[in-house]
């Protein structure tokens, strides 16, 4: 008996958010006013902490590191998307959905990475003030940036390498607006337990190890707020980390909504909605959340602002 015929899918077809075309514009200038402002938010929060002196610091070098990624992640996605909401369909090649979905993976993982090594940084200028130039120099900031980002490809690299072993013969319509690689390899032939108990032993280690991180730091972080005895010192130390934990929790919450939760073996119209908060709304609000009380932020601004209207007069 010979071997079956195994037509292979060269393509995917994803449903994104509108089937209407009027709704499909009017998402696609939403979109394109988010993206732009993602871009124009995360890159000012760049340019400011290279050229302000004082923010030359380990808590805004992460926050640098984590505008950049923002950049990457959201322009992984929102540009396809774009490109689909104007183009009236979903249809994309396997090999742009992978890279796409690969891309994006990487940036995702990078960012629970350096959300772990920002708590981290935390902890040790709140609990171990004394010790944090020392602990936190220049090298070892940059050795935590740098191994967040190799991490994060290699995660994604592995995944990739697993999911392509796989042929595509069966559906090729996707319940998505973005090729997201849990969701390619429910779509893939043969005999997938093995690779998703790989890449779920993966994904638990990039998620769970930054977020015990951030846990065990902001537990220390607590504890020792509750020894200050200083109003002074309580404002500070939740003025420092304030921000950090409303990303955290804004970022976490939605990683477990899809991925932790029970979930059917299908994509839900809920799973589409929550995904529009991790891939084009939380890219932007984190700009807006770390400069929105950030004295430091504002002061940086203004220095800006004057360096622009003393160059006009003169």
């Amino acid at each position: 008996m010979g071997p079956e015929n195994v037509t292979t899918e060269t393509k995917f077809i994803l449903s994104g958010l509108a089937h209407h075309r009027k709704e499909q514009i009017l998402l696609f200038v939403v979109f394109l006013i988010i993206y732009l402002l993602t871009v124009l938010g995360n890159l000012m929060i760049i340019i400011l902490v290279q050229i302000d002196t004082q923010l030359h610091t380990p808590m805004y070098f992460f926050l640098s590191h984590l505008a950049g990624m923002e950049i990457l992640y959201v322009t992984s996605s929102s540009p396809q998307l774009l490109a689909h909401l104007m183009a009236g369909n979903g249809i994309i090649s396997i090999t742009r959905c992978m890279l796409q979905g690969c891309s994006a993976l990487s940036m995702g993982s990078t960012e629970c990475l350096l959300l772990g090594v920002m708590a981290y940084d935390r902890y040790l200028a709140i609990c171990n003030p004394l010790r944090y130039a020392s602990a936190m120099d220049r090298k070892r900031q940059h050795l935590l940036a740098s191994s967040c980002w190799i991490i994060g490809c290699l995660f994604s690299i592995i995944n990739i390498v697993c999911i392509s072993r796989h042929p595509f013969c069966g559906p090729n319509h996707i319940n998505h607006f973005v090729c997201e690689l849990q969701f390619l390899l429910d779509l893939a032939c043969g005999d997938t337990k093995r690779t998703k108990a790989i890449l779920n032993g993966l994904a638990a280690f990039i998620v769970l190890v930054p977020f015990s991180t951030i846990l065990c730091s902001y537990s220390f972080i607590l504890y020792s707020v509750f020894q200050m005895h200083s109003a002074a010192g309580w404002h500070k130390a939740f003025s420092t980390c304030g921000s950090h934990l409303i990303v955290v929790t804004l970022f976490y919450g939605t990683i477990i909504s899809i991925y932790i939760l029970p979930q059917s073996n299908t994509i839900s119209d809920r799973d589409k909605q929550i995904a529009v908060l991790y891939v084009v709304v939380t890219p932007l609000l984190n700009p807006i959340i770390y400069t929105l009380r950030n004295k430091d932020v504002h002061q940086a601004v203004a220095k800006v602002l004057k360096r622009w209207r003393f160059k006009e007069k003169t």
